[in-house]
């Protein structure tokens, strides 16, 4: 997805996915199913980060286990501000074709980690992982596809961000690799939202009303989630 604003803009086959994501979820109509129990297994990831990616992708799995135990009795916004900081600064912005061999590969935290390397897909989901992992409710958590306009052009571009809610209706707070400091929603003018999700579900647009199971829906969700499992995240 999006890349750093000097790079050039991406395929137009996927800023035209982005284009009908919206119409398609708003139709959805689907329950919500509950997640799973949480399974998270230090010493499978240390196990799974060696056999991946050796002694250079298990030293940057440590400094993420001392991010966590150093931020686990901080304040919330001190948590965001960290843990943004952590990946934006580990993890070098690569297109998926480069890294991975596809068009559209949305990584696991470990994965990302690992390689060092990740696009706008990878950043959100490594910084939702962990502070769920620091326990901030997943219900203030959400990924947010928006299309990002390229300086003061017309021109845009799919991009992905976290979003944090203090409150369900609350305007949301966006952690972002493109720009490095935490900001309101509103102050990011040049983001237009499309659809946003989390593990429990899926809104089209600004809706405060959930539409969709993201399991059901998003097929690159699913299949993280499964590589997580195994990794011991979840």
């Amino acid at each position: 997805m999006a890349a750093p604003l000097n790079s050039s803009p991406l395929k137009l086959s996927r800023r035209q996915f982005l284009a009908t994501a919206g119409a398609l979820f708003l139709g959805a109509g689907l329950g919500i199913h509950p997640t799973p129990a949480a399974a998270y297994n230090p010493q499978r990831l240390r196990q799974s980060m060696q056999q991946a990616y050796g002694q250079t992708g298990l030293a940057v799995l440590e400094e993420w286990f001392a991010m966590l135990e150093r931020l686990s009795s901080q304040d919330v916004q001190i948590q965001l501000r960290d843990v943004n900081d952590f990946f934006n600064r580990r993890i070098r912005w690569v297109d998926d074709m480069v890294v991975w061999g596809e068009e559209d590969y949305w990584a696991t935290p470990l994965e990302a980690m690992g390689n060092g390397r990740g696009d706008c897909e990878d950043y959100s989901i490594a910084k939702y992982i962990t502070l769920k992992q620091l326990n901030v409710p997943g219900e203030r958590l959400r990924m947010i596809y928006v299309r990002a306009r390229i300086g003061r052009s017309q021109i845009t571009q799919a991009h992905m961000v976290l979003g944090y809610y203090s409150t369900p209706n609350a305007e949301p707070l966006v952690l972002d690799n493109i720009v490095p400091s935490i900001t309101p929603a509103s102050q990011r003018t040049d983001l237009d939202p499309l659809f946003s999700f989390n593990s429990d579900g899926l809104w089209a647009g600004g809706s405060a009303e959930s539409r969709a199971d993201p399991l059901a829906r998003l097929s690159r969700w699913r299949s993280v989630i499964e590589r997580m499992k195994t990794q011991g995240f979840i």
